[in-house]
């Protein structure tokens, strides 16, 4: 079981930018989607947009996000509290299954100081499609061929769906296990040695 999640945030400090979308869902070990969570837009104040860089207003306003922060009245508590009881539904036991996404590292920045009881159900391990894709770059460059170009949406869940298919991709492309080698033919047993002969030429 793996847990996918993608958040969208006022900028990239976590300790001065808030949360304000956040996406979950689960696949299985062969990433196969077995549920999507709930996909919530948080409401936060003008003094907190209002520190946004004119790149990220673009871009949430491009997407349609602006608009439904203002309009949205969920809390973040509120937002974090549905995401881990989705969350607890599919992997009751804490720490066992990692947190998966692109560039999730930022996103575990996030989660634990806005949304600690996340990330402290999560393991600590990691799976970040962004570093196997930097990885495939260097060492095995022609494993981007036929690799979907990413939309420009920038919407928590559409983000996640294009990180699974990315690592669907990637799986197919470079993680195939080696041809087994033939295995030996058996050798042939020596004939049992024959009693009488044996006796006679004794």
């Amino acid at each position: 079981m793996l847990v996918w999640m993608d958040l969208e945030m006022t900028g990239l400090d976590p300790a001065r930018n808030v949360i304000v979308e956040i996406a979950t869902l689960v696949t299985d070990d062969d990433l196969n989607i077995v549920a999507e969570g709930p996909d919530l837009v948080v409401h936060t104040t003008e003094d907190e947009l209002a520190k946004m860089e004119p790149v990220v207003v673009e871009m949430h306003t491009r997407s349609g996000l602006l608009d439904e922060i203002r309009s949205s009245t969920l809390t973040l508590e509120e937002a974090g509290a549905q995401t881990l009881e989705f969350i607890r539904t599919h992997v009751p036991e804490p720490r066992t299954v990692p947190l998966c996404g692109n560039s999730i590292g930022m996103d575990r920045r996030f989660l634990a100081i806005h949304l600690p009881e996340i990330e402290e159900h999560l393991h600590y391990r990691s799976i970040d499609v962004s570093t196997i894709k930097e990885l495939a770059r260097r060492w095995y460059p022609g494993s981007l061929e036929g690799l979907t170009k990413k939309s420009s949406a920038h919407r928590a869940m559409d983000d996640i769906k294009e990180s699974v298919a990315e690592l669907v991709h990637w799986r197919n492309a470079v993680f195939v296990p080696s041809p087994t080698p033939e295995a030996p033919a058996p050798e042939t047993p020596a004939p049992a040695p024959d009693d009488a002969g044996t006796a006679a030429g004794a």
